[in-house]
């Protein structure tokens, strides 16, 4: 590998170099969605991010199997019910009609995010009998106990034996102790800490599986621990997931794996931080809140237009993945400017051809700089922004050479090669972005486009919401996504 990876790493709070367990190839386990609802834009930051991770190991040369899963049974809400159950009853369907229906819903949000699809995607329902071995060894090895059909994990004892609890998340175990959530069933534990394995179901709970000890349902972290596992081995390389999730969900898990086999899941802990909007976090019950959706088509009082996927994508590359991001109108209206101008770079760029010269000067050194500068970033723990900048500082010496400001024969047609690749690499393979949809020479796209929008927009003053829909349903099965602005301006871009 040309470029030293340096990661930094949760488990020990510290960068790294990164050393994969096995040279050549790399096994990284993301935790995915619980599928009760729609994806939320945090979920969004959060994959996008390891969506760039997966693309930029694989672009260093590595070899990677990208774990990541589906929660559709046992993760419960604080009142003790399973979320999925929850939203069955809800919506009157079967726990898998809702499972598949926001599972599919998941899948669309990440094509039209430009996401890649994980190796594997498993999901909890489909290894429950893995979850039940692993239940039955962490009991073999007096880390578990069971009460009237449930089984917990035995923090307490496990602290005492182990100096592990409680590493990951920073915090010391009387701490943890004491944030531990009172469920209905706290009676049954030897202490509040312990956590649940394996569950008894109600009479009333809609998912159940038969077991040694009960009729139940296994708990929220053991799957995670089950599947990594499964299909990466007991340690591998990389666990990832969101900042969120250090406590309980990640500290269990590496309780869990010790409790089965004493050893650490992984080696290095990679952790997104979340997304606030106009400063402050995300919340239905105050309104301070966007869907995807939304953000697409401008419907929100919290934004002024609808921006595309590429522009929202965009703007989240301008911050760390361990950093906290801000979303804002006038955030995104720079982001619009600032991908657009990039596009119209790589495009003026690629229109250069090389021009012979003796020596080229002092723009080719320059470039062939900040090209080294924007990988290295990467390679510091992915850098996106600061990759970013480095790729915005060559857009004026691109345009320069365009205008007639820098001469072409400053740049060797070596450079001028490597430049155009890089380029394309960081934004297509690195950086996942698309180009929007072009009009033709002739304009024929954009005037079409116009007069479909028009006839959107006379059957709407008309009350003509039937036809308005279908246009609008009809676009959206293209991968065509109209942007309605405050103003009364429709804009319309590739999906």
């Amino acid at each position: 590998m040309k470029q030293e990876l340096v990661l930094y790493n949760s488990l020990n709070r510290k960068k790294e170099t990164f050393k994969p367990i096995e040279e050549g190839y790399i096994g990284m386990y993301v935790c995915g969605p619980t599928v009760y609802s729609d994806v939320h834009l945090g979920n969004v930051r959060t994959f996008v991010s390891f969506d760039i991770i997966y693309r930029y190991l694989k672009y260093l040369g590595y070899t990677v199997r990208y774990v990541r899963n589906i929660t559709d049974v046992g993760h419960l809400l604080d009142d003790g019910t399973d979320r999925i159950s929850k939203g069955a009853r809800a919506e009157k369907l079967e726990p898998m009609e809702v499972v598949q229906k926001y599972t599919l819903g998941f899948h669309d949000m990440m094509r039209i995010f430009n996401s890649e699809p994980p190796s594997i995607e498993p999901r909890a329902s489909g290894h429950i009998l893995e979850q039940i071995e692993m239940v039955q060894q962490i009991l073999d090895n007096g880390l578990a106990y069971e009460k009237n059909g449930s089984v917990y994990f035995d923090v307490e004892k496990f602290a005492k034996e182990q100096d592990v609890y409680g590493k990951l998340s920073g915090r010391v175990i009387e701490d943890l102790f004491s944030e531990t959530r009172e469920l209905k069933n706290q009676g049954e534990k030897k202490h509040p800490a312990d956590f649940a394995i394996w569950m008894k179901a109600a009479p009333d709970h809609l998912m159940r599986w038969n077991s040694p000890w009960s009729e139940g349902f296994p708990g929220w972290h053991l799957e995670c621990s089950v599947m990594s596992t499964k299909y990466l081995g007991t340690t591998f390389d990389i666990h990832g997931g969101g900042n969120d999730l250090k406590f309980p969900h990640h500290e269990n898990e590496v309780a869990q794996n010790f409790g089965a086999c004493k050893c650490q899941p992984a080696n290095f802990w990679l952790h997104t931080n979340m997304l606030l909007m106009n400063g402050r976090k995300m919340s239905k019950s105050d309104g301070n809140t966007i869907s995807p959706e939304e953000l697409f088509t401008g419907e929100s009082p919290h934004v002024s237009q609808g921006y595309s996927p590429m522009v929202v994508r965009f703007f989240m590359l301008q911050t760390h993945y361990r950093s906290t991001m801000d979303l804002s109108d006038e955030a995104l209206k720079a982001s619009e400017k600032g991908y657009k101008r990039l596009m119209e770079a790589r495009k003026t760029l690629q229109g250069f051809q090389a021009v012979q010269s003796a020596s080229a000067g002092t723009v080719d050194e320059e470039i062939s700089k900040l090209l080294d500068q924007a990988l290295e970033h990467m390679s510091d723990d992915f850098n996106t922004p600061m990759a970013l900048a480095r790729m915005f500082e060559v857009v004026p010496k691109i345009n320069g050479i365009r205008d007639g400001h820098i001469k072409a024969e400053e740049l060797s047609a070596e450079t001028l090669d490597r430049t155009k690749k890089v380029f394309d690499d960081f934004i297509f393979d690195i950086f996942g972005l698309q180009e929007e949809m072009a009009s033709g020479k002739d304009g024929t796209t954009d005037g079409l486009m116009q007069l479909v929008i028009e006839l959107r927009n006379h059957a709407r003053s008309q009350k003509d919401w039937g036809t308005a829909d279908k246009i609008r349903d009809t676009l959206k099965e293209l991968e065509i996504q109209l942007k309605d602005a405050k103003g009364g301006d429709t804009t319309w871009v590739k999906a």
